[in-house]
C-alpha cells in the first residue's frame, strides 16, 4: 500500500522540485538574489541550490578566464621581487 503525502512527511509545496532548482538557476542568471518562497520549506531550499549551483559554475569559469589570461606573465600593478 503506498503512503500518502502526510504520511511521508510532505507538505503541498515539497513537489516538483524541479521547477524551483530551475527558477533559482534562472533568477541567478537574471541577477534576482531573493528567494521568492517562505523559509524551512522544501522549495525555498531547492531554489537555494539551483541558485548555488549556478553561481558556483559562474564563478568557476570566471576564475579559468582569468587564470588563462594572467599566466606566464606579471600583471600590472603587482610587485616583482628579486
Amino acid at each position: 500500500m503506498k503512503k500518502t503525502r502526510a504520511q511521508k512527511g510532505l507538505g503541498k509545496y515539497d513537489a516538483p522540485l524541479k521547477m524551483q532548482f530551475d527558477k533559482g538557476v534562472t533568477d541567478f542568471k537574471a541577477g534576482r538574489v531573493i528567494n521568492p518562497f517562505n523559509k524551512d520549506t522544501m522549495q525555498y531550499r531547492e531554489w537555494e541550490r539551483g541558485f548555488n549551483k549556478s553561481y558556483f559554475a559562474a564563478l568557476k569559469r570566471q576564475k579559468e578566464y582569468e587564470s588563462k589570461t594572467r599566466s606566464g606573465t606579471i600583471s600590472k600593478g603587482e610587485v616583482q621581487y628579486v
